[in-house]
Order: C-alpha cells, then sequence, then structure tokens
C-alpha cells in the first residue's frame, strides 16, 4: 500500500516544524544560560576581592599587588596546586594553604595580644582572658580596612605579627620540608633569574608565596565592604575567625532539593507525554543482522586502528601514575622504601600527569571515534585523509611526551623564566605549559578539518540544518571551539578570575561539550546501525541537549561557592547543580533501551562488548557523576567538604565511570568494523568490563567514599584546617587502612586495563585492507535522507 503524496508532504511538513521548535527551544536556552554566565562573571570581575599595596599604619610597605601576583606565579612555577590547594581548589595530599595560613595568622593576633596583656601566648591564659582575646581578634579581623581610592590596605599592628608568623612558618616549611610530601629546598632562588624574571617578582620568592597564602587568607576573613560575610562567603569553616556557614548556603541546599523536585516532575511528563524516548527501527523478529565482512573500510579508517591502540597504553600509563599517587599517601617520602623514586616523580608532578593522561586517552578515544565515523556520514574517503590522520597521530604524541617532559622539567626548577610556556603551567587539569596548549588547539583544529571535509557533501545533502549529520558537526565545533577560553589565563590573571575560566574547561569542555558530543554520536550510531529511528533520535537529541546544558552550563556555578566569587553563585551553582541529576536520570532509561537492543540482538550481535560498556557509562553517570555529586554540592555540605576526599570520590566515578567507559565503548565500535572478526574476543572484553567496573566500585565504595565521610567530619568537629592537615587526618588508623586496603580494587582494575592493552595491540596486527579508495562511494545508509514512520 502506498502513500498518498500529499499526505506524505504534510506528514515530513509536520516533522520539520517539530524539529525547528526543539531547535529553537535548545537555542534560547542555550543564549540564556550563557548569558547569565557570562552576567555572572562579570560580577566575579566586578566583586573580587582586590590585590591591594599592604602597608602597616605608619605607611611602611608590607607587600604589593606585584608581590602578591609574584607569590601566585611561584605556587603555579613549583605546581602546588597539584600538591595541596589555595581556596579549597587543587590536590588534596598537601594542606589547603589558605585554611593553614588564616589558622596560623589568627593565631599570630592572639598570641599578640596575650603576649601585650599578659606576657604569655594566648594558650597559657586563663579560658576567661582567652574568650575574651578571641572575640576581640575576630571583630578586628572582620573589619575591611581597604581603601578603594589608593588601593592601599592599611593591617593593624596584631594583622602585621599575624602576617609575620605566616611568613615564618612557609619559610621554614619551604626549606626543611613539610614533614609529608613537601621536599626540602623545594623552591630555590637559584630555578630563575634575579632580575627581569616572568611573572615572579624580584626578591625572595618563599616570601612572596607566603605573601599570597596571607592574602588568600584575609579575604576569607575579612567582610566584603557593606556585607557581613567574607569575599569567600565565610570558606574555610574556623570560628576563631568568624568563619561559619552563611544563611546562603542553607537557604539554597534546602531550596535547591525543593526546585528539583518541581522540575524533574516536569521533565519527566515532558519526557513521556510526547513520547522522546529512541524508537527501535525494527521488531523483535526482525533485528538488524551486521555482516562484518561487508561493512566498507577505507584507508583513514584503518589507520585510525593505532590511535585506540595509544589510547590503551597511556590509559595504561595513567593508571600506574594513579597507583604510585595511592601509595604516596601511605609512604609520601618513598615507594616501599625507594625514595629514589619519590626524588624523580614528586607528587605534584605525578598528579599532573595522572590528570592530564585521563584527558588525553579519552579525547584521543574520541578523535579516533570521529576520525572512523566520518567516512560513514559524508559516505566517501576525501583525497588524502589518510595522510592528514598520520598527521595528527603524530602531532598528539608530540604533544603527550613532550608535554610530560616540558612539565617534569617546569616543577623541577630546569626551565627558568620559560616555566609557564614549557613547563607546568600550575593550573589542576591545565597542567600543560602554553606551548603544548597551542599544539593542542592546533590538533583538535585539524581533526575538525579531517570531520568537516569528510561530511561536508552529507551536510549539504541535508536540507534540515537542524538535521543528524548538522548535529554531528554543531558538536564536533564545538570541541574546539571551547577550549580557547584557556588562552584567556594568564599567571597574572587574578586567582578568582582565573579560576572562573578554568572551570570553563574543566566543566563545560570536559563535563559539556564532550557530553553533548557523546550524546550525539551514540545516536548517530544507533541510526546508522538501523537500531533506532532517526526521527525519534533527532527529538531525543534536541531535548537531551537542551536540559543537559540548560542545567549544566551554570551548574559551573558550584565550583564557585567559596573561591572568592559573589554570593550569587551559592543560588545558580546550586540549583542548577541539582537539575544537572536529570538528564543523568533519563540516560538509565535509555540504558536500559540498549540493554533491550542488546538481548534482541542474540548470539549474532557483534557489539555486544561496545553496549556493555555503554550500560556501564549510563548506571555510573547516575551514580557517580549524578549521586555522589549531587553530594557534594550542595552548599551546606560542600561548605565543610570543599576539597576534600569526597570530590575525587566524585571524580573517579564520573570521569573513570562515564567519560573513561564512554571512551572505551567507542574504541571497541571502531576496532570491532576495522579488526578482521575472527582476531575478536568478546569473552576477553566481557572480563575487561567486569574487572574496570568492579576495581572502580571498590575504589570508590569501599575506600574514597568512606575517607571523605571522615574527613567530613573531622571538619565538622574541629574546623576545616583540621581535615586537611596531612598529620591530623592521615595519622587517623581507620583512613591509614583504608588507604592500605584500596590496593585490591585498584589491582583488580589493573589487571582489565592490562588485558586491554593485550587486546588492543593484538588488534593492531589483525586489521583489515581497505575496501575502498579514495573518492570512491561507500554503501552505507544515507542518514541525510528524510526518513517516513
Amino acid at each position: 500500500m502506498s502513500l498518498n503524496p500529499s499526505a506524505l508532504s504534510k506528514k515530513t511538513r509536520k516533522k520539520k516544524a517539530s524539529n525547528r521548535f526543539l531547535k529553537n527551544v535548545t537555542i534560547t536556552t542555550l543564549l540564556l544560560v550563557f548569558t547569565v554566565l557570562l552576567v555572572g562573571g562579570y560580577s566575579i570581575f566586578k566583586e573580587e576581592a582586590p590585590r591591594p599595596h599592604v602597608t602597616t599604619k605608619n605607611g611602611e610597605v608590607l607587600m604589593t599587588k606585584d608581590s602578591i601576583k609574584g607569590g601566585q606565579a611561584v605556587f603555579q612555577k613549583y605546581a602546588l596546586m597539584d600538591y595541596g590547594t589555595v581556596l579549597g581548589n587543587g590536590s588534596y595530599m598537601g594542606p589547603d594553604y589558605t585554611a593553614e595560613a588564616l589558622k596560623i595568622y589568627t593565631e599570630g593576633m592572639q598570641d599578640f595580644y596575650a603576649k601585650k596583656q599578659a606576657g604569655v601566648t594566648f594558650k597559657k591564659l586563663t579560658k576567661k582572658d582567652q574568650t575574651d582575646i578571641r572575640e576581640s581578634v575576630t571583630k578586628e579581623m572582620r573589619k575591611n580596612r581597604y581603601e578603594k581610592k589608593s588601593d592601599t590596605l592599611i593591617l593593624t599592628d596584631a594583622q602585621v605579627y599575624g602576617l609575620k608568623q605566616v611568613r615564618i612558618y612557609y619559610h621554614q616549611v619551604f626549606t626543611e620540608g613539610d614533614g609529608w610530601g613537601l621536599p626540602k629546598n623545594l623552591i630555590k632562588e637559584e630555578d630563575i633569574p634575579k632580575k627581569n624574571r616572568a611573572w615572579v617578582n624580584e626578591g625572595d620568592q618563599i616570601t612572596q608565596i607566603a605573601d599570597f597564602f596571607f592574602w588568600s587568607a584575609w579575604l576569607s576573613s575579612t567582610d566584603r565592604i557593606g556585607d557581613t560575610i567574607s569575599y569567600t562567603n565565610n570558606w574555610p569553616y574556623y570560628e576563631d575567625a568568624g568563619n561559619v556557614m552563611s544563611y546562603s548556603a542553607l537557604l539554597w541546599s534546602g531550596g535547591s532539593i525543593t526546585i528539583l523536585s518541581l522540575i524533574l516532575a516536569l521533565v519527566l511528563f515532558l519526557f513521556y507525554r510526547y513520547q522522546l524516548e529512541m524508537k527501535e527501527a525494527y521488531t523483535p523478529d526482525k533485528f538488524p543482522r551486521i555482516r562484518l565482512n561487508q561493512i566498507p573500510v577505507t584507508l583513514s579508517q584503518v589507520r585510525a586502528g593505532k590511535y585506540f591502540v595509544v589510547v590503551s597504553i597511556l590509559f595504561f600509563i595513567q593508571v600506574m601514575f594513579g597507583a604510585l599517587l595511592a601509595h604516596y599517601y601511605t609512604e609520601p617520602d618513598a615507594f616501599f622504601g625507594m625514595k629514589w623514586i619519590v626524588d624523580l616523580l614528586p607528587f605534584s608532578f605525578s598528579k599532573g600527569a595522572h590528570l592530564q593522561l585521563a584527558i588525553f586517552w579519552i579525547a584521543t578515544a574520541w578523535l579516533g571515534l570521529g576520525i572512523y565515523v566520518t567516512p560513514l556520514v559524508g559516505g566517501y574517503e576525501p583525497k588524502h585523509q589518510g595522510k592528514l590522520v598520520n598527521i595528527l597521530f603524530w602531532a598528539l604524541v608530540v604533544l603527550v611526551f613532550g608535554s610530560l617532559i616540558g612539565e617534569w622539567l617546569g616543577v623541577n626548577g630546569y626551565l627558568g623564566n620559560s616555566w609557564f610556556m614549557f613547563g607546568h603551567q600550575g593550573w589542576e587539569y591545565l597542567e600543560l605549559g602554553r606551548f603544548w596548549q597551542y599544539i593542542l588547539a592546533v590538533g583538535m583544529v585539524i581533526w575538525l578539518f579531517i570531520v568537516f571535509r569528510g561530511i561536508k557533501s552529507a551536510l549539504k545533502r541535508e536540507t534540515d540544518r537542524g538535521g543528524l549529520v548538522h548535529l554531528l558537526f554543531y558538536a564536533a565545533l564545538g570541541v574546539p571551539f571551547f577550549y580557547f577560553f584557556a588562552f584567556i589565563i594568564q599567571p597574572g590573571t587574578s586567582y578568582t578570575m582565573a579560576d572562573y575560566w578554568r572551570w570553563w574547561i574543566v566543566h563545560l569542555w570536559v563535563e559539556g561539550i564532550f557530553e553533548v558530543f557523546a550524546v550525539v554520536v551514540i545516536g548517530f550510531l544507533m541510526v546508522q546501525m538501523n537500531l533506532v529511528t532517526k526521527k525519534s533520535t533527532i527529538r531525543q537529541l534536541y531535548f537531551q541537549i537542551t536540559i543537559l546544558l540548560g542545567s549544566g552550563v551554570l551548574g559551573i556555578g558550584h565550583h564557585y561557592y567559596y573561591n572568592g566569587a559573589s554570593e550569587i553563585w551559592i543560588a545558580l551553582g546550586s540549583v542548577f547543580s541539582a537539575l544537572e541529576i536529570i538528564p543523568l536520570t533519563l540516560l538509565i532509561l535509555e540504558a536500559y533501551s540498549q540493554y533491550k537492543m542488546l538481548r534482541d540482538g542474540g548470539v549474532d550481535f557483534p557489539y555486544k562488548s561496545t553496549f556493555w560498556f555503554l550500560i556501564s557509562t549510563a548506571l555510573w553517570n547516575l551514580v557517580g557523576a549524578g549521586v555522589l555529586g549531587f553530594l557534594i554540592n550542595l552548599p551546606a555540605v560542600n561548605y565543610f567538604e570543599h576539597g576534600q576526599q569526597l570530590t575525587p570520590a566524585h571524580g573517579h566515578a564520573a570521569m573513570m565511570g562515564v567519560y573513561g567507559m564512554f571512551a572505551i565503548a567507542l574504541l571497541l565500535y571502531s576496532l570491532r568494523n576495522i579488526v578482521k572478526p575472527q582476531a575478536w574476543s568478546d569473552k576477553l572484553l566481557k572480563f575487561v568490563c567486569w574487572a574496570l567496573n568492579i576495581g572502580l566500585a571498590g575504589m570508590v565504595f569501599i575506600t574514597l567514599l568512606p575517607i571523605g565521610f571522615i574527613q567530613l567530619k573531622l571538619a565538622f568537629e574541629k574546623g576545616y584546617w583540621a581535615s586537611r592537615d596531612p598529620e591530623t587526618f592521615f595519622g587517623i588508623d581507620a583512613v591509614h587502612n583504608l588507604l592500605l586496603f584500596r590496593a585490591v580494587p585498584d589491582s583488580i582494575f589493573l589487571i582489565g586495563i592490562i588485558v586491554l592493552v593485550v587486546f588492543c595491540v593484538k588488534a593492531l596486527f589483525n586489521l583489515r585492507k581497505p575496501t575502498h579508495g579514495e573518492n570512491e562511494p561507500l554503501p552505507v545508509k544515507d542518514i541525510t535522507i528524510d526518513e517516513e514512520e
């Protein structure tokens, strides 16, 4: 029975109108949230803590704006953000230098008045005298003596004494080591020229970094002008300095849960009312039969095979660095008694390498998938595509190993004034020096060019600018575009503003744009394999992208609660961070659909391993990114938890569980089509899937999560500084034993990776030969053609 042409045309117009509406909703949502984000960024710029000229009451200069900037540069130069934290942002081995300096600064002021009044230290006073001094010191600290016209901060005599104690303490720490993981004489004057320094101010570097830490302690404990809370919204928790949780943190913790309940109900209603799930393009008795030997293969697709081998090797190296870091928590001064390993691979470098390699191997898997998919979308292999794939591959090799060598040289002080350009840039997740960032940006542009020239004809054929091919291209376009915000950050950029832009990369680029690319790629592959209908896929993609970025873009605000940003971020961040769990919940529904397809495919379905990892991705998305993220993002919890071990519990579950598992799914899908079928082993890959999931679950739920709760309780009872003091926290027997036990799940995880590496290397020697040459049409499904359902 044939359809009436006029009825067919009417149906087509109705479908395009529906897509146009969904596309307009998505565009409007993106314009709205990015407008709010930029306006919020402007508020951070206008309300950020000053970096003033600091003097005594008599006009004696104590520090300058340049010396504070210089201290920040020293902090970055030696990669201390990959050892400890400032304002709660960084790594978890060392202390939070803001909280530590605040404690020293406060106790110094208390001692100043105790000696002045009674000639003894504060601890030797009676309880009543201590209470009187404690109250007066708190009141004195909270008063903001910054004069905007002269850009000058005047310190009281007691504050000057507190500053001197901070300087004395850090001169000792950076000379003798901190007794934990910080080596002796880390900061050496000969590491940088005495004059004409890059970013670092002239003079003693240790004094500069001590002044930078004091500045962060000052802004965290001094009320904003005309307000009753500090620049960090009263973080870190320390009652002696008057830092207690603000009303906003409590209000919006409850408010975010209330709003989440309402929005979740609305989203689920829309999802089911308008049937926005992907619909199967087959009936249970007619599942698509995929014959691997008949799938066309081009030269660029075969050459993409080496990308996936490198992915597995980088994954292995990254996890070995992780194992080294885990051991450092229990034996910080040696590795099984071998001190030379600690000297060769200090914690700060190893932590940076661990994070950077994670981004590299996951991103490389996605780049490889993009290269593989391009001929399928375009329907042919463009001329010289294989050469471009090889050029990009070697650029990535130079980037990965060149940047690691540069960072090692920079951390160890061998690069002088070139530390920022070729060494360690000093920001967590953005460790690679500026030169290596340029190479990364160029590499992503080359990748985008490879994708664009391959799908250009398909873009022309697809009349709907909001169709599936266009969505795929827009998602690919966002990958290099959003990384360019990393170049805004300079060593002299205010710490608060630099952190604002840093999270654009870490949160928006990694957690936002890559996630959009992920859901679009999954949708495309489902349609390509004739598993779901194109119409339902496009509808769901627009719906997912709208709620994903609609909540995720402003959800970035939970990183700004206590870093010196304005108080409005507590409201924005808490509400939209809570809403981020909604798209993750919907992905669980999608995971069930994927499981159903896997079951319907039976024994002949060739992509079982890919679907195992896709299902793993969805589960970890809900548990790791959703549940654990929701736990730590509530302002009332984050106030005490900010920068503690609950964060890496969420981070490991989200980064590896979501992006890592998804990267492996893409790797296996691509390899399945370019590897000879007889060289494939689903049994082996099923073992890999179980080993990685069991190992990750043990790592998160048996070690990191309980350790995080112990640390959270310590912060609540004794103050934040105690929870971040290495000897206080890591000296707890339960914490030490849990860290030792982590070797068990880590070993299970590592075994899974080794099997994956062996499998990928073996696959490289069993690649199919190209079946189609350049400019030769491929017999693949043209998804630019409108379908009728």
